[in-house]
């Protein structure tokens, strides 16, 4: 099964989730008006989400002198991946990390960390942007903040069905009712943590083609999950709903390949990107990234 069949199929459960827990509080008018209520949010998301994500992690615009040669970089990279160059942001934060955002290619940021200019090569900082890029070539940035709110909102009905009481004359009769608002919320934060794990091997598979070298996204994950894991990461901590959006979790909390993991192993990631290596069985692309001098730190 394709990735992108795996993840529609994930995203009509969350919505059927959703569904269910309006029919479980109001019957078929309960079901129509949350799915009116999933529609006006997931509106409202998808055009504030940009503005919304980058405030919270205090990141400002990439502009200046210093970040000339970054905004280059990107350009290049965006016109390998045949995509409307985005907007540029840095967060002042030692933990090197990355995200994207935007609710498409035409209407989106990527954001670095200074502490992922500080820690990795040209290279691997270009792996990571391409990893960026790739979110938004693939519109994954509109695809999470979707079932974000979904699944925010599956947690917000199924309190209001604890508090108020759901259809009791339902043929699931009231034990089921009860047993439904508990795992309901449950069941949607792990499709929400698959459909998140899928789409970040997707976004490395793309994001190797887009930089030419798979290598060097495999050396900029291992590079930054080692710092990422010591190093905080404070305004990320004050909001772990964004966990999801980063190339690694910034939480500390080391991410393995099962039901309750926001991302996948980085030694799973690393053991993919490896295939896509000439004689690997995989394919690599023909243009090279930008910058393609060694060391750590260039725009320190």
């Amino acid at each position: 099964m394709s990735g992108y069949m795996r993840t529609a199929m994930l995203m009509a459960v969350m919505t059927a989730l959703f569904m269910g827990m309006g029919w479980l509080l109001g019957g078929s008018s309960g079901a129509l008006i949350a799915l009116m209520v999933a529609a006006a949010m997931n509106l409202f998301t998808w055009w504030n989400s940009d503005r919304m994500v980058l405030s919270m992690q205090g990141a400002r615009p990439a502009t200046g002198p210093e970040t000339r040669e970054l905004n280059a970089m990107l350009a290049e990279l965006s016109r390998n991946a045949g995509m409307p160059v985005p907007a540029l942001y840095i967060i002042e934060t030692d933990q090197p990390n990355a995200f994207a955002t935007g609710r498409s290619p035409e209407r989106a940021a990527v954001a670095v960390t200074r502490g992922l200019l500080r820690s990795l090569s040209r290279e691997e900082v270009a792996a990571v942007i391409a990893h960026e890029l790739a979110h938004i070539r693939n519109r994954d940035t509109l695809i999470m903040t979707v079932t974000a709110t979904f699944a925010g909102a599956i947690s917000m009905l199924a309190n209001f069905a604890l508090f108020f009481g759901g259809r009791r004359d339902g043929p699931l009769g009231i034990i089921g009712v009860i047993a439904m608002m508990i795992v309901a919320p449950l069941a949607a934060m792990l499709v929400q943590m698959a459909i998140s794990r899928g789409r970040e091997y997707e976004a490395d598979r793309i994001g190797a083609e887009i930089c030419g070298n798979p290598m060097w996204l495999a050396s900029a994950l291992q590079r930054i999950q080692g710092l990422a894991s010591r190093i905080d990461n404070h305004a990320a901590e004050r909001n772990p709903g964004m966990a999801h959006m980063f190339i690694i979790n910034p939480l500390h909390a080391h991410g393995y390949d099962n039901l309750f993991a926001t991302h996948p192993k980085t030694e799973n990631r690393i053991a993919a990107l490896q295939k896509l290596m000439p004689g690997q069985g995989g394919r690599r692309a023909a243009r090279p990234a930008p910058s393609q001098s060694g060391g750590a730190g260039p725009w320190g």
